[in-house]
């Protein structure tokens, strides 16, 4: 019988570094990989940059999206009041690195408070 190695799966996770497409105060930030080299690297930030024009940066970039594919509603029933669900703990790294994300949502308009 032939005997199979124990490993554990993970996800691949490569290093990236984040790239400022934009100019001046204008924030257009993409992530790219690190394992190239630096000339090629430097290849496609200069191809993003010549092609920023093409991708869609915040939402009023996309006009001819529909609301109701993008926006997110709970069916409530109004005979039942809301509850409170207890409190859950979390890491202080992961809520830290959630509030950012949201922020990011907020400030770029994908998300908000109705």
């Amino acid at each position: 019988m032939v005997e199979q190695e124990e490993r554990e799966m993970k996800p691949h996770q490569e290093e990236t570094e984040v790239v400022n497409l934009g100019t001046g105060g204008e924030k257009k930030e993409v992530k790219i990989g690190t394992c190239v080299s630096t000339n090629v690297q430097d290849e496609l930030v200069a191809l993003l940059r010549d092609y920023q024009d093409i991708f869609a940066w915040s939402y009023q970039d996309m006009p001819g999206l529909s609301l109701e594919i993008i926006q997110h509603k709970l069916p409530l029933n109004p005979e039942f009041s809301p509850m409170k669900q207890k409190l859950r703990k979390m890491k202080p790294k992961m809520s830290l690195k959630i509030k950012e994300k949201v922020k990011k949502q907020f400030d770029a308009g994908f998300l908000a408070i109705a």
